[in-house]
């Protein structure tokens, strides 16, 4: 279906929108429009390996049995897939996600009603009772149902290019010294998850072998897209040994190579961030005795030598003198270091051939009959890296990819720090007082976290040309991505409210200029601090230190960040405002860490997260705030990736995790309410609202009503409390998700809105008609920041301390927006720009070098994210408010000092 002249208009017009309002249901009730899609890099790749986005539609605007198409820039249909990932509760069309293939890089398209065309030469996809035959065009990949080999090979026009593909890894029982056992991956079941036609994905699950062990279970998606000859993987594994004995000494992915034609003949490429690293086994370049210019063009070309007839006689009778080069290592131990060495075999020693900063994380190894490639995302990010080249002298190379390279010292995942005498809680509590650490023996334990890694993996005809293999390198260390246009999305109505950038008067400026500049400062951040590592990369840290000018790395709870206060949701909301390419990347590398290392998969601790710390997994504080489903969503929608929705759904039982684990503070002699049999003590916001993200997640995914019902139960039972939201927490019954009434009084914390529950909150309420909590929540909104006199009038004494002021702001905005209470949006408006407990909003940018570092005065994470997010929702809410209230930097004279910015 092609647009018309109307429609077209009106889609320009949507995808360029800065009204702030946030959503209402009446505008959901408008006519479906054409949805704007764009790269958010703001041009098109010269390649990439295919590409999925997510749309969101209004609700009652598409059916489930609505055909919709992609367009390009000129209204022609391009090759598409479509699926269903969220419905509304009408049961009309939430999220579409869509895939397009990968020989094709328009300008622009738009998503709109219409039956998609398939590509030309469609992905296929044929099963027996052994294999699984993805076919693309000439190329067809064979995927094993069971064994060592998850790719049994891959043939291009009937011709082998690849051989058999496997995990590889390897283990110790000491991390610096003593003999290696291998293992390797093995699997347990294969699933189909799409078929085509524009691309097809299978998932393989599987664990580690060595000897009779199985361990270290994996989870192996490979993704073929129309128009390419590569599989995208996507790697997780959970690490579910002992880290006292188990160190993990490598881990991989290596590829057999068919290796065919003389040794002059195969080609050895390496991308690194200089020139192409291109050599042959056995060069004919820089000899003592020139082949003919004609030799040396071809084998720099990767294309087959002339016949060696026409080779000049001295060197073609001594072409066995020239040493073969067999072995080819590039290690990149570090952010800022990579070594590339050669060497002829097994037992003569290695070259140093080249070295550089940051290797992209691309190596080729074939000939002109074929050849296999294999490129690491993160490469240098996640190092210890690298890239392996074995036996390209022999029949059959080995290119391997280590994601943990065995020339590097053993992953050591044990805690950092013994019992230094806290095995009662009045020491723990101790500790925690002075170090911010919530440090209990045996719960510092890593068993159970994950890593998710992204490869690409490709067949190739022939050695590609210089061009070709830089294109290949550049969109796999950082893939393209297309998203629907920020104003598309903010018209659909979906997630929690926010606005589109607004520049439209000073105040409105000075804000959005901080949100543009506060990402930037900490992706400059991630850089000048070398946030990286296998491990660490993707969070960022928590507090940092003026003393010493730089974050308190070492510092108990003041380290990594690990989601605290929502990071990840403020860089999300920023995205889905801006469309901002810097913003996304920083947002999609914390997502792929936090929702992985930050939580456990396997054991006690499953469907929990840790606490910030100097370790991921290292605080006993174990929570479903950090584990929460609100922080991925987003992402989830925006890309529908099948990981991270493995993920969500997870967690939609973890709150019976809670009968075991205890994840509250330890205090000794404290007297604690008694608890009805089958349920356990949940606070509204820090453990209730991250476990109804996941059932609404789930809920919209599926359609299964039980999991909006345990929502429903919830809001109900809570509106019934006789303070309502204030109560702050309350018995939870696992059976029904019914909270119980145990008459207690008010219970403030300022942490209960911080997590998400102001987002799902606000979700939860335009979805579900529940007037008792909606009562109960807008009286919370309306009073957590209210001035003592007023509260005190309201509830009587006492009146507790409050923290926060500047991001509770957000909640006086919702209820000033939902009452219409102008005074009440004044007062807001006061709050977010008074930087009480907060980071504070300067009238200019308050960046500056100090003993050579970047400074940003007063930073730390907690009161950035939540400044973030105040801004977002006051722009939204209460943007002729922040007109009325004068901007006062931070650090004016007679400025009132910031309190603390949200400790716990």
């Amino acid at each position: 279906m092609h647009l018309s002249r109307r429609e077209a208009l009106k889609a320009g017009l949507l995808a360029g929108v800065t009204t702030l309002l946030p959503f209402r249901l009446d505008a959901a009730r408008a006519s479906v429009a054409p949805a704007p899609v764009r790269w958010i890099d703001g041009q098109p790749p010269i390649t990439h390996g295919g590409q999925t986005f997510g749309v969101a539609w209004p609700r009652g605007t598409v059916k489930r049995d609505t055909p919709l198409t992609v367009l390009d820039g000129a209204g022609k249909p391009v090759p598409s897939q479509t699926w269903i990932t969220a419905t509304w509760p009408d049961g009309s069309v939430k999220w579409t996600a869509h895939a397009i293939p990968a020989d094709l890089s328009p300008d622009a398209l738009t998503v709109t009603r219409g039956r998609p065309v398939p590509p030309a030469q469609p992905v296929a996809v044929a099963e027996n009772p052994a294999t699984i035959t993805i076919r693309v065009g000439n190329l067809a990949w064979e995927i094993a149902k069971s064994g060592d080999a998850l790719i049994r090979s891959a043939t291009q026009g009937g011709k082998t290019v690849l051989g058999p593909v496997s995990l590889v890894g390897s283990s110790r029982t000491e991390p610096l010294h003593g003999a290696d056992t291998p293992f390797t991956g093995r699997i347990d079941t294969v699933t189909v998850e799409q078929r085509g036609p524009v691309r097809a994905v299978v998932r393989i699950d599987g664990h580690h072998i060595s000897g009779k062990r199985a361990w270290i279970p994996f989870t192996v998606r490979l993704y073929a897209y129309a128009g390419s000859a590569g599989l995208r993987i996507v790697h997780s594994v959970v690490f579910d040994g002992s880290a006292s004995k188990d160190f993990v000494s490598s881990l991989g992915i290596s590829a057999a190579v068919p290796m065919r034609g003389e040794l002059h003949d195969r080609h050895i490429r390496v991308a690194t961030d200089g020139q192409m690293f291109a050599e042959a086994v056995r060069p004919l370049t820089g000899l003592r005795r020139d082949p003919g210019k004609a030799f040396r063009d071809a084998q720099i070309a990767g294309r087959a030598v002339p016949p060696l007839g026409q080779m000049a006689g001295a060197v073609r009778a001594t072409l066995n003198r020239i040493p073969a080069w067999g072995d080819f290592r590039l290690e990149q131990p570090t952010a800022n270091g990579w070594a590339l060495t050669k060497r002829t075999g097994p037992d003569q020693g290695w070259i140093d051939a080249e070295e550089g900063r940051r290797a992209p994380g691309l190596a080729y190894v074939g000939g002109p009959e074929g050849g296999t490639a294999i490129g690491v995302r993160y490469f240098w990010q996640r190092h210890p890296t690298a890239l392996h080249i074995d036996g390209a002298t022999s029949d059959t190379a080995r290119l391997t990819a280590w994601l943990w390279s065995p020339e590097a010292p053993a992953m050591n995942l044990r805690p950092y720090h013994g019992t230094m005498g806290m095995e009662g809680y009045d020491a723990q509590n101790e500790g925690l007082s002075v170090t911010y650490e919530d440090y209990e023996p045996g719960w510092d334990d890593a068993s159970g976290i994950a890593r998710t890694s992204e490869l690409m993996l490709w067949a190739l005809p022939a050695t590609p040309d210089h061009d070709t293999l830089a294109a290949m390198s550049a969109f796999q260390a950082q893939p393209p991505q297309l998203m629907a246009a920020p104003g598309h999305l903010h018209a659909a109505g979906i997630f929690a409210d926010y606005g589109l950038p607004d520049r439209s008067t000073p105040n409105r400026t000075a804000i959005e200029n901080q949100l543009s500049n506060l990402v930037d400062f900490y992706a400059g951040e991630v850089d000048r601090r070398s946030w990286y590592g296998f491990w660490n990369h993707g969070d960022v840290m928590h507090t940092y230190d003026s003393d010493r000018h730089r974050w308190r790395y070492d510092i108990g709870g003041f380290a990594w960040d690990n989601s605290e206060l929502s990071t990840d949701l403020w860089l999300w909301y920023q995205a889905l405002r801006t469309g901002d390419a810097q913003t996304w990347r920083l947002a999609e590398a914390m997502t792929r860490h936090t929702s992985e290392v930050d939580v456990y998969h396997t054991g006690r601790f499953a469907g929990l997260g840790t606490r910030h710390g100097v370790q991921h997994w290292g605080d006993s504080s174990k929570q479903p705030r950090v584990s929460n489903a609100t922080y991925r969503r987003i992402f989830y929608y925006l890309t529908a990736d099948e990981r991270v929705g493995d993920l969500m759904r997870a967690l939609i039982t973890s709150d019976h995790a809670l009968i075991d684990v205890e994840i509250g503070r330890k205090v000794p002699g404290a007297k604690k309410p008694q608890l009805p049999p089958g349920t356990v003590e949940m606070t509204f916001g820090t453990t209730w609202c991250p476990l109804a993200a996941a059932w609404l997640t789930e809920w919209e995914r599926t359609g299964n009503t039980k999991w909006r019902d345990r929502i429903v139960a919830g809001l109900e039972t809570i509106g019934r409390l006789p303070h309502g939201w204030m109560t702050g927490s309350a018995p939870f019954e696992l059976a029904t998700g019914r909270f119980i009434d145990q008459k207690r009084g008010i219970g403030l914390s300022h942490l209960n809105a911080v997590f998400g529950a102001v987002e799902v909150s606000s979700e939860l309420l335009r979805l579900l008609d529940v007037p008792s909590y909606r009562a109960a929540w807008l009286e919370y909104c309306r009073w957590y920041n209210a001035p003592q006199a007023e509260y005190l009038a309201k509830f009587g004494p006492p009146f507790g301390p409050r923290n926060l002021r500047e991001g509770h702001s957000r909640l006086t905005a919702y209820a000033a927006f939902q009452e219409k209470d102008t005074a009440l949006a004044t007062r807001a408006a006061g709050e977010f720009l008074s930087g009480d407990a907060g980071l504070g909003t300067w009238p200019r940018d308050p960046r500056h070098m100090v003993d050579g570092v970047v400074e940003w005065p007063g930073v730390s994470t907690n009161a950035s994210a939540q400044w973030g997010l105040a801004a977002i929702q006051c722009l939204a809410l209460i943007p002729e408010a922040l007109d009325r209230v004068p901007i006062v930097a931070p650090d004016a004279p007679g400025r009132r000092r910031r309190g603390d910015s949200g400790r716990d």
